[in-house]
């Protein structure tokens, strides 16, 4: 019989499993602000911006300092190293001002993808040979959970099985590593919404990628209930030519993917939105919550561009704009806070930008 040693002990599996239902708290999700530097060239230049270190400073600023709603709507926040270790006008951390206002401060460790020798186009996600080192200094500077991204795409050759064990593989000695510093680890394996695809594809692969992941966590002997799942929804890809699916197909779609692959020990899955608008990203998250059946894992959000695209245009770099695109942020917060426990009703929008599309063909960060 295979036998390991324990490698937590129970004090810091009682921590890990406190800090990943406090990131689950009902009504509550994720924003994810992790964009790297090229990232946020792209969004800034949709705004007229600079890409400058005071830009990016400022534009965090406007989303940490939106009031006290904030906390009442998000649990944590991803940050970026640079955006981890910056400061508000007055000279108080970034990570301070989250803690005051009961928000778990969170950091994205991986490096970016990188081509996968041997596939048609694949990649695997870099920055394993620091990591332990980088997790134990990121846990003494504040940060309670972490973030790491794997990719794969579907198309007729792809997700290959090389592909699919190497990501698992990745995801489950970033999470191992993390844990062993007192970090909650967020497994991300996304599937892009590039492709062709039918929705029903997009269920089988999702049940097959997590399948995988979960095979690997386990050889690895990571301590589930201290892990979130950051999975795409199930959705027909962006250029499929077939009818759209509804929301409330895309919810039991995915629903049924979870039931078949993820297991019940794990706290929670926080949806990445993947290009979705801000408004189909809220709809398809309550639709999931009202599926009815057997659904042990609290389902809420870890959002990026679906809770900052319109707050962003309204910005505009300008100071006298801050309070109104802060509004907007706790406005997008508030109605993903009711989706999350299946009570969004809709809303009279009253800002085109939620309904526009925010897909970006091969989107990386």
């Amino acid at each position: 019989m295979a036998s390991y040693g324990v490698y937590l002990t129970k004090e810091k599996e009682d921590e890990l499993r406190k800090i990943a239902n406090a990131l689950v708290t009902p009504g509550k999700g994720i924003l994810a602000a992790d964009e790297s530097t090229g990232s946020m060239e792209k969004r800034l230049q949709s705004i007229g911006l600079e890409n400058t270190e005071p830009n990016r400073r400022k534009y965090r600023q406007t989303l940490f300092t939106a009031g006290t709603d904030l906390g009442k709507y998000i649990s944590g926040v991803i940050m970026f190293h640079e955006t981890f270790y910056q400061k508000t006008d007055d000279g108080k951390p970034f990570v301070d001002v989250l803690k005051e206002q009961g928000i778990i401060p969170g950091i994205k460790v991986d490096k970016g993808v990188v081509n996968l020798t041997g596939t048609v186009g694949e990649v695997t996600t870099q920055g394993l040979d620091d990591l332990n080192a980088r997790c134990a200094q990121y846990k003494k500077d504040g940060a309670q959970f972490a973030k790491w991204r794997c990719v794969h795409k579907i198309s007729s050759t792809t997700p290959s099985h090389c592909a699919l064990v190497e990501v698992a593989q990745v995801l489950a000695r970033y999470a191992s590593i993390c844990q062993q510093n007192g970090l909650v680890p967020i497994v991300e394996p996304e599937i892009l919404p590039d492709g062709d695809h039918d929705l029903a594809r997009s269920q089988k692969i999702t049940e097959t990628v997590l399948s995988y992941c979960y095979r690997a966590l386990n050889e690895h002997h990571v301590f589930l209930e201290g892990t979130l799942l950051k999975p795409n929804m199930c959705t027909a890809g962006q250029n499929s030519t077939g009818t759209r699916p509804s929301n409330a197909e895309i919810g039991l779609a995915t629903v049924t993917a979870l039931q078949r692959s993820v297991p019940a020990a794990v706290p929670g899955v926080v949806f990445l939105s993947g290009g979705q608008s801000e408004e189909d990203a809220t709809k398809n998250l309550n639709a999931i919550n009202q599926v009815s059946g057997k659904k042990p894992w609290a389902l809420t959000f870890s959002y990026g561009r679906a809770l900052q695209a319109s707050a962003l245009k309204k910005w505009g770099g300008k100071d006298e704009h801050i309070k109104d695109a802060q509004a907007i942020l706790l406005h997008r917060a508030h109605m993903n806070g009711l989706a999350s426990v299946g009570k969004y009703a809709g809303e009279d929008s009253k800002d085109s930008a939620a309904s526009q599309s925010l897909f970006v063909a091969n989107h990386a960060y």
